[in-house]
């Protein structure tokens, strides 16, 4: 009876959840624009404000499976506007992450290639277009982004993500008095 019960409780999950989400499809996915997002902490930031994004900065994707730029970094508690364009021919995203999470969720769209992504954390970027990605980058670490699409974050398409913390007032304090005073003698 315990293993009937570990088999049925997966299965009534997956029956549970709605078409939207197993349904990935040809449409984009935008979230600075297209009314509120909801805010839910992460380990790599959370959603940003668009009218406080304080840069912005541009991502291409293409079918060689890459990223360019594949490196972004970022100061702890800068609100970034993503313009993510795919300049390939095939379907790709942008899903910001950490390394467990990217793999975890790349495995789940092996099993489930036509799951939909709506996190304001995800843009799903159809071939030729562009969509905006605004993100507060409100936890410093080590992060990346990737491309989920069954076998592309196979093929290398993931980015590395710096989020770094500045200095504190008091060690830039610190750090102005050491200099003065070295100037003085």
């Amino acid at each position: 009876m315990r293993l009937r019960a570990l088999i049925v409780t997966p299965l009534a999950l997956l029956i549970g959840l709605s078409a939207d989400v197993l349904a990935h499809g040809e449409q984009g996915s935008v979230h600075s624009e297209s009314g509120p997002v909801i805010k839910e902490q992460t380990a790599w930031g959370i959603a940003g404000d668009p009218g406080e994004a304080t840069r912005q900065i541009e991502v291409t994707m293409t079918d060689e499976m890459r990223f360019a730029p594949d490196q972004l970094s970022f100061k702890e508690g800068e609100t970034v506007r993503l313009s993510v364009t795919n300049a390939g021919a095939l379907m790709h995203e942008l899903v910001i992450g950490d390394e467990a999470s990217l793999r975890d969720h790349a495995e789940w769209m092996l099993k489930f290639p036509d799951m939909e992504h709506d996190e304001p954390y995800m843009a799903h970027v159809p071939p030729g277009e562009t969509i905006d990605l605004v993100w507060t980058f409100n936890r410093a670490g080590e992060f990346r982004f990737a491309c989920l699409i069954p076998g592309h974050y196979q093929a290398g398409m993931v980015g590395n993500l710096s989020v770094t913390r500045p200095p504190s007032a008091a060690a830039a304090n610190q750090a102005e008095t050491v200099t003065a005073h070295a100037h003085t003698h």
